[in-house]
C-alpha cells in the first residue's frame, strides 16, 4: 500500500501495522482523534516522516483504517515542540497515476517537498 506523508511516499502493508486493540474499542476512534494523535506526533518532530518512518507508517495505517479513501496526509508544524493546536493537517485522496508518479520520482531522488506541493498539496501557488 502507498500512503503520502507530506513529501514522502510510504510503501507498507497496513495489515501489518495494524494497532494491537480490540476491534470495538478502535472502533470507537474517530477521524479528529487520529489526527489528533497526528499532530502530537508532529508537534513533537515536525519531520516525522523523515525521521521515524515507522511511526509514520503506523500513523498513516490508523489514518487508512479510519478513512480507507484517503492516501495523502499533510502535517504542518511551525516548530519542534510546538503546541499541538498548532499543527495544522490535510488528507487527500490521489489517483493511482499521481501515487505511482510521485513513487517513481522518489525512487530517483528528485521528490521535494517543492514537487509534492505542486503535484498535491498546492500551497505555494501564486
Amino acid at each position: 500500500m502507498l500512503f503520502l506523508m507530506n513529501d514522502v511516499v510510504l510503501s507498507f502493508d497496513a495489515a501489518e501495522l495494524a494497532p494491537p486493540m480490540t476491534r470495538d474499542r478502535f472502533a470507537a476512534l474517530s477521524l479528529n482523534y487520529v489526527g489528533d494523535l497526528g499532530k502530537e506526533l508532529f508537534a513533537e518532530e515536525p519531520l516525522l516522516h523523515r525521521k521515524d518512518v515507522e511511526r509514520a507508517q503506523r500513523l498513516a495505517a490508523l489514518i487508512l483504517a479510519k478513512a480507507p479513501e484517503v492516501n495523502a496526509a499533510l502535517f504542518i508544524a511551525p516548530g519542534r515542540g510546538c503546541r499541538k493546536e498548532d499543527v495544522q493537517v490535510r488528507y487527500a485522496q490521489l489517483s493511482v497515476e499521481i501515487m505511482g508518479a510521485l513513487l517513481q520520482r522518489q525512487k530517483a531522488g528528485a521528490l521535494t517537498n517543492v514537487e509534492a506541493d505542486r503535484q498535491v498539496w498546492r500551497r505555494l501557488a501564486a
